[in-house]
């Protein structure tokens, strides 16, 4: 097998120590294995960054374990050349699983060019990662405290969820306030409605009767303290991010102009996707690293159905949320790939589809630059006009109805398809060796 480093060092982390193994291969073939522990704290990275400058090592690989591999990348970058592997890729031999012979098993395997490299941004792309991450975290503990209010309404047998579409919009909150001040009057808590509620005061008076012990007033209370503190920190954390955004303002406009992205979905796109394209050769290898495209099952010649694969959760689930925001567009490129699929897969394959799609279109105007273009929600008709007419007059035959066809003019040429599968090789005419045919 090719020798590709001479000097290289696989290390094997793990929370408070991490196993380094160098492993160097003199021109004759002869191999030295140096292996050696050190702490995870600060002083002993150093160390470790030493001693692989006095073995001059040149490429240093290791596994991506949670977020322990992040104080050694810190340490090491910039001082040597750096691979972050996925330990799925790396199996060791079953029954040789070791601290020490893992260090070795990485080593090798990056001696002879055998790992590939996981995608580590800059590192403020990564600071904006966790900007972002985080306040996923806080919209989701909102809805587990909005959960939780609702569950004690149960209790008191209050159904304002039957009646009102958000317990905590205007209307709830106004209510939820009243109670806790003692009131317990339905005719008094129907008359705080706002809006479009004020014509179901019946419906409220009907919902609103129930039995709110002191307790319940207690424990509501908390409830919405926590949840105004909550809401405060994602005020806040979005207000970061948007400082945090300005040098990337005009990749975030380019990708506002993507049907149902909005300005935290382009966010996230840019904090997890980064901005330069470069790590992905081609868009396939972006879809793949976020998990949008089924995984490879073949076995005797025939393809078999398999789940997405996993990849970067964050990513697939703001373009995922994007994709069911534009399924309900009118005269939409997007909502005819989602309608068009939704047809065949049902929704959850549809809304995967045009995440897919969003993926494809954001990659391609953050490489080159571009501006959305809209395509119409005819496309696919006017990809194949003949099959659409036929699909209508089908679909009206079922009604007990005929259709009468009649050109109205000249019919736009269709637009040019998009290339599938691999290009084909040029096709060189034969000579006979004296470049003549």
């Amino acid at each position: 097998m090719k020798l590709v480093h001479r000097r290289c060092c696989g290390i094997d982390v793990h929370k408070d120590r991490v196993t380094a193994c160098v492993l160097i291969t003199e021109p004759d073939g002869r191999r030295t294995v140096r292996k050696k522990e050190f702490d995870s704290y600060l002083r002993g990275l150093e160390n470790l960054r030493l001693w692989l400058y006095a073995n001059k090592v040149t490429q240093v690989a290791m596994e991506s374990t949670g977020v322990y591999w992040k104080p050694v990348w810190h340490v090491l970058e910039g001082h040597f050349g750096l691979l972050l592997a996925n330990p799925y890729h790396m199996h060791n031999i079953p029954g040789h699983k070791t601290d020490s012979a893992d260090s070795e098993w990485i080593a090798d395997l990056l001696a002879h060019g055998l790992l590939k490299p996981s995608f580590v941004p800059d590192m403020e792309i990564q600071d904006l990662r966790d900007w972002t991450r985080y306040r996923v975290n806080l919209v989701q503990e909102r809805n587990r405290i909005h959960n939780r209010i609702a569950k004690v309404l149960e209790d008191t047998n209050l159904k304002l969820g039957s009646v009102v579409s958000d317990i905590l919009g205007q209307t709830g909150r106004l209510i939820l306030d009243v109670i806790l001040k003692g009131q317990q009057d339905p005719g008094w808590l129907a008359d705080y409605a706002r809006g479009r509620l004020r014509c179901k005061k019946e419906q409220l008076r009907k919902v609103l009767r129930g039995r709110v012990r002191q307790h319940h007033r207690d424990l509501l209370q908390e409830l919405l303290d926590y949840l105004r503190q909550t809401e405060e920190k994602i005020g806040r954390v979005e207000q970061k991010l948007a400082v945090l955004m300005e040098p990337y303002a005009a990749q975030v406009t380019l990708l506002l102009t993507i049907p149902g992205v909005d300005v935290l979905t382009a966010w996230t796109i840019v904090a997890e996707l980064g901005v330069e394209m470069s790590m992905f050769p081609s868009p396939r290898h972006a879809e793949s690293w976020a998990g949008l495209v089924p995984g490879s099952k073949e076995s005797a010649g025939k393809r078999q159905r398999a789940r997405t694969r996993h990849g970067n959760p964050w990513l697939r689930r703001a373009l995922c949320q994007s994709a069911w925001v534009v399924s309900r567009k009118k005269d939409c490129y997007l909502t005819a790939v989602f309608r068009r699929r939704a047809r065949k897969g049902g929704a959850k394959k549809a809304t995967i589809a045009t995440a897919h799609q969003i993926l494809v279109i954001a990659y391609c105007m953050l490489r080159d630059g571009a501006v959305y273009k809209e395509l119409g929600g005819d496309y696919f008709d006017k990809l194949n006009p003949a099959k659409a007419l036929k699909n209508i007059s089908r679909r009206a035959a079922k009604l007990g109805y005929a259709i009468k066809l009649e050109a109205l003019g000249v019919v736009p040429p269709p637009p040019p398809r998009r290339p599938r599968g691999r290009p084909r090789k040029a096709q060189i005419p034969p000579t006979d060796g004296f470049g003549g045919p």
